[in-house]
């Protein structure tokens, strides 16, 4: 049996922090593609030749728009491409992910249809913002099954408060357990009632007033690391929470991950893609594992699947032909 491919398609700094991590842990050969042709060889290249230092055998290669016949056969697609959020230099100001949908909606569209055509059994793993929308727009332009697109969002938003509690606590990442739903942006649901510290509920450890900040840092992690930047957004989490699920599938790992997953009925949700926890198998995400939420967490699930709601509708709007 051969090795495993895994392609990326954007070669940014998530995208090249991907390729690092999957090559140093011997998932598979590597593509990366970019717009810019230059970059995402040079990188590939500057990767490959780290191999004889790790004592790694692999294949990585890098290429430009038109080279992607390079990611035929690919077991896993990451796409990472996108408009990343950069400070407005005239206002100062941050673009919101919904501002983001109209640039992106296309760059992933067209992402979806190239790697699809060439790739039709690989796993999408999306990374490109606004998350959930761009999930929707990946399935509906791949024409994959559901359970064969899915998010990253939900494994980062919830490694991001998990670090903010073992900061807290000073404890190890590892006694840590949690999760967050719902859609990848300021509604997102971090939930304490379902969150312990090696078994012990974290609302016995931690003030209610601090763990409601450790949430509200939570909700803004994305736009925490922007404004410490000031150049960029956050890539080392990113990439790390995306190859944690490629490996999931790769390995068959039979893993629950919080992920964009597509909701048929789960958690009262019907036809969107939004944070909950799924398995991942083999096959991709074969069942989203649903749990009781009480009254408050219900509420604040329905008005972050609300937002999603509102990101998809301005997509279709952007195209009309949009599932």
């Amino acid at each position: 049996m051969g090795r495993s491919k895994i392609s990326i398609i954007g070669a940014g700094n998530v995208g090249a922090t991907c390729a690092h991590w999957i090559a140093t842990r011997e998932l598979g050969d590597v593509v990366l593609i970019d717009v810019l042709e230059g970059p995402a060889k040079g990188k590939a290249l500057d990767l490959f030749e780290a191999t004889p230092v790790f004592k790694l055998d692999m294949n990585i290669a890098g290429g430009g728009p038109n080279d992607y016949d390079l990611t035929a056969g690919s077991d896993v697609i990451i796409i990472t491409a996108g408009v990343p959020r950069k400070k407005d230099p005239v206002t100062g100001q941050f673009p919101s992910r919904d501002e983001l949908v109209k640039t992106n909606q296309k760059i992933v569209g067209e992402v979806a249809r190239e790697v699809a055509s060439r790739s039709p059994e690989a796993i999408l793993i999306i990374v490109s913002n606004p998350l959930d929308a761009m999930c929707h727009v990946a399935l509906n332009e791949s024409g994959f099954p559901s359970e064969r697109v899915i998010g990253q969002a939900g494994a980062l938003d919830t490694a991001r408060y998990k670090a903010f509690l073992a900061m807290e606590l000073g404890v190890s990442v590892r006694d840590i357990h949690g999760i967050v739903l719902g859609g990848h942006g300021d509604q997102m649901v971090p939930l304490p009632r379902h969150t312990s510290v090696a078994g012990i509920p974290v609302r016995e450890l931690v003030p209610e007033d601090r763990l409601q900040e450790i949430i509200a840092r939570t909700r803004k992690g994305g736009g925490e690391i922007v404004g410490l930047l000031k150049t960029g957004s956050a890539y080392y989490a990113p990439a790390e929470s995306g190859i944690a699920m490629a490996k999931a599938y790769l390995k068959d790992q039979k893993r629950v991950l919080p992920v964009a997953a597509y909701c048929s009925g789960e958690y009262g949700v019907d036809g969107i893609y939004v944070g909950v926890p799924a398995l991942i198998v083999a096959g991709g995400a074969e069942k989203v594992v649903e749990f009781d939420l009480n009254a408050d967490e219900s509420a604040m699930f329905a008005k972050s699947v609300a937002a999603v709601q509102g990101l998809i509708a301005a997509c279709k709007e952007i195209e009309p032909s949009l599932a």
